[in-house]
């Protein structure tokens, strides 16, 4: 009483609606436990870009991946990073833990001068924010380099 056909029918769609997201299987995420688990989702994407792009993966506490983010878009040789970007999204996704991710458009991985200071200053804020930087990964033309493995952090 008090409701018309086209209500009925709408409330009726959404509880079948409801029905269907609660019994959808849940999709697996992947579990990130060493470098080559950063870079097998990262080095195809990013191999070829002509400017420098920052990433951000966003980690629970298993290591399973919360969410991929773009930080900035940079030139042919650098890319703005301020820990405020880096940290935003892991914040308002209460990530445990992160794994930061770049590419060199020369190809080559090896970390720059700037790249290993950006990698100290984000493990400082990170430290005093509470979210743990598990690797910063550099992307080549089909190489790598974690500086986490090479002892820059």
């Amino acid at each position: 009483s008090g409701m018309g056909e086209a209500k009925i029918c709408q409330i009726l769609a959404a509880i079948e609606l409801g029905k269907r997201v609660a019994t959808y299987p849940r999709k697996e995420r992947i579990t990130v436990g060493k470098p080559a688990d950063i870079v097998q989702i990262f080095m195809e994407k990013m191999r070829y870009y002509k400017k420098e792009h920052f990433c951000v993966l966003l980690l629970d506490t298993k290591g399973k991946v919360i969410e991929e983010t773009e930080v900035s878009v940079g030139d042919l040789s650098s890319a703005p990073v301020h820990p405020r970007e880096v940290f935003k999204q892991a914040i308002k996704r209460s990530a445990s833990a992160i794994a930061l991710v770049h590419n060199h458009p020369s190809g080559d991985p090896e970390p720059s001068r700037d790249d290993i200071e950006i990698t100290a200053r984000l493990a400082e804020s990170a430290e005093i924010i509470g979210i743990k930087i598990v690797d910063h990964i550099i992307i080549g033309d089909g190489v790598y380099c974690s500086m986490k493995s090479e002892g820059y952090m």
